[in-house]
């Protein structure tokens, strides 16, 4: 395997692509979940690869939300157990009323049992989904099959990398839907209540953060407020124009 040295200026990133690479040569992760990876990245590349204010903001209001529920319900796909198994366990200790559930769109039994695996061995446990037995209405693929226990029952559902399809279906179930997603133009990010526009590991880190600290007075939250901010601040590091060369400076005649 090649070595990544940290003097890299991509460090952190060539590590999350070795990582998928491993879980994907394993059967963790589907070649499709590669492609949705390098989507995201390229949109924390536009961010800055940081937590921006406005994302922090969302994950002292998704902590509080998560704290303020009856039955919330943290759904992991392959990339969100490859990428953040020890961040979903340490969210866990933090917010102890949140439950895991497996929800897979390529599923497959060996599938679902190596993402429970996985999981168990992060020491996150239970582990819902295993063996579902309700369907979520409006979803023509496997993501509606969903645990009686878990997200058929609950109120507040987490959805990190999630597709636009199942967000909706969740929403038209009456359940609210935080979603964790780099792309603030995407349709999960739109149909959420609330979307926290970060890299994954790093919004579980900051909400893991907010729940040990003090609660955050729930207030009325514009979910459109987060999905602006974020594309501010994609404006903010964009160039306003083609770059200036010395021989672009002056005008280029045609030849006669």
């Amino acid at each position: 395997m090649t070595r990544i040295s940290p003097r890299h200026p991509r460090y952190a990133s060539l590590k999350v692509r070795a990582r998928l690479a491993r879980a994907a040569r394993s059967g963790l992760v589907v070649p499709e979940g590669l492609i949705a990876q390098g989507r995201g990245e390229a949109f924390d590349y536009l961010l800055g690869e940081r937590s921006t204010p406005s994302a922090r903001r969302a994950a002292r209001i998704a902590a509080a939300s998560i704290r303020a529920a009856e039955r919330p319900v943290l759904s992991v796909n392959g990339n969100v157990a490859a990428l953040a198994a020890p961040e979903i366990a340490r969210l866990l200790r933090a917010l102890p009323n949140l439950r895991v559930e497996v929800n897979l769109f390529h599923r497959t039994e060996a599938r679902v049992r190596a993402v429970a695996r996985h999981l168990s061995r992060a020491g996150i446990d239970p582990v819902l989904g295993l063996h579902p037995t309700a369907r979520l209405a409006h979803l023509p693929s496997d993501r509606a099959r969903i645990d009686a226990d878990g997200i058929a029952r609950a109120d507040l559902c987490v959805i990190p990398l999630e597709d636009g399809d199942r967000a909706e279906a969740l929403h038209r179930a009456g359940k609210r839907v935080i979603a964790i997603d780099l792309n603030p133009f995407s349709r999960t990010a739109q149909r959420a209540d609330l979307a926290v526009v970060d890299e994954l590991s790093r919004a579980l880190r900051n909400i893991t953060r907010a729940a040990g600290s003090r609660p955050t007075a729930l207030g009325p939250v514009r979910p459109s407020v987060f999905l602006h901010e974020a594309r501010a601040a994609i404006r903010r590091r964009l160039p306003s124009g083609p770059p200036r060369t010395r021989r672009s400076r002056r005008a280029v005649r045609p030849p006669r």
